[in-house]
């Protein structure tokens, strides 16, 4: 099914809710108030609910509204940026590229593929949503962003995946602690230490939890965070050891941490990039990704 609706629309919806009020959102667009009305009620018959609700002091977005704002807003950046880049048309080198993107990912790997791409592409914007894994789905489902880089093993069949890499669960600790010594370790060797672990909401620890029961094991925490770089910082302060995923430690030699892998089962997470089925790319989006799988492969 199509929506028949106009960009100024759109416009006069965002205008709406960013200004709440009616009278001063048609100044802004040079519209009278009964053509800013029109346009909205254009656009709610073409959605088929409301997207506003109106008082006499006040305007507010709807929960439809509320949900479509991210959306409205990216189209709109996205419609103005191509209009700007048909200036450049030939080369196709101006755009911009949005992506929800896992928090390990976007601090530890992406920012070098971006500076790759940069040199090549200079004029071509980012928008980078770095959320859990949940959240950063549900970005890619509702089209906040165009695509994203998230845990596979989601059952979702609106959206594609295609994977990028393996990344283990490994053991992080103190140098000076015991299991520092041992090249690689294996589950039962955590039992006797005080472990700190990510809160049960976490999409890694659903997923190393369901992996560990699988063999009859099952960890025991002494401390429980929100964010896998705070359990780092208590390891570091000699709280106690950590399992997580190997994206999300250190990369270079670190001056207090070490990383061990850990066998029987040897667990891990796979990472790849997700999209809307049937959805379509930008230009920028569409090369951003594909050189995007090309580092992976590389470096993989």
């Amino acid at each position: 099914m199509s929506i028949n609706c106009e960009i100024l629309d759109l416009r006069a919806f965002l205008s709406v809710v960013e200004l709440e009020n009616f009278h001063r959102s048609a100044e802004a667009l040079n519209l009278s108030q009964p053509a800013l009305s029109r346009r909205i009620q254009k656009l709610e018959l073409a959605i088929g609910a409301p997207l506003l609700e109106r008082t006499t002091r006040h305007v507010s977005a709807t929960a439809l509204g509320a949900e479509l704002i991210p959306l409205v807003r990216r189209m709109l950046e996205e419609f103005d940026t191509s209009l700007f880049a048909v200036r450049d048309v030939g080369s196709q080198r101006s755009g911009l590229v949005t992506i929800a993107c896992l928090p390990t990912a976007a601090f530890y790997f992406l920012p070098t593929v971006i500076k790759q791409f940069s040199a090549e592409y200079p004029s071509i914007r980012f928008r980078i949503l770095d959320l859990p894994a949940t959240d950063g789905l549900q970005a890619v489902a509702r089209g906040e962003v165009e695509f994203g880089i998230n845990i596979m093993g989601f059952s979702d069949p609106d959206l594609i995946f295609e994977r990028l890499i393996e990344d283990p669960f490994v053991l992080a600790a103190r140098k000076d602690h015991p299991l520092a010594a041992k090249s690689e370790l294996e589950w039962d060797d955590l039992a006797p230490y005080q472990l700190i672990t990510v809160h049960r909401s976490s999409g890694n620890r659903t997923l190393l939890d369901a992996a560990l029961a699988k063999s009859n094991l099952k960890l025991r925490w002494s401390y429980e965070v929100t964010h896998l770089s705070t359990s780092l910082g208590l390891v570091e302060a000699g709280l106690g050891i950590s399992v997580l995923p190997k994206l999300a430690t250190p990369q270079e030699d670190h001056p207090f941490l070490v990383t061990r892998p850990i066998r029987n089962p040897e667990i891990s997470r796979t990472i790849g990039i997700v999209r809307r089925r049937g959805g379509t790319l930008s230009p920028a989006a569409e090369r951003f990704m594909t050189m995007l799988i090309g580092t992976w492969a590389e470096g993989n």
